[in-house]
């Protein structure tokens, strides 16, 4: 379980500097951001068949996931940070 949290934060932190632009969250953001993206590379790759049941994700697979879902997250927080300041 450390480990898992460990990994996800190097995951989290090398998705932040992938993808160039302000990240809303802090550490615990971070490493929410990366153990979800090994948990999206690995389902992935399981359905697809590149992992059997069980077996982790790839750091390259797992840090793919990480910007993908940091993607997703800077566009639900930025769209509600502009509604909330526009009213």
């Amino acid at each position: 379980m450390v480990w898992a949290l460990i990994v996800g934060l190097v995951v989290g932190a090398i998705a932040k500097l992938v993808m160039p632009g302000k990240d809303p969250g802090g550490i615990i953001i971070t490493m929410v951001i990366g153990v979800a993206g090994s948990l999206l590379a690995n389902f992935i790759g399981t359905q697809m068949g590149a992992y059997e049941q069980g077996e982790a994700a790839g750091f390259i697979a797992s840090v793919i996931g990480a910007v993908v879902l940091l993607a997703i997250y800077r566009a639900i927080s930025g769209r509600n940070h502009r509604t909330i300041t526009h009213h």
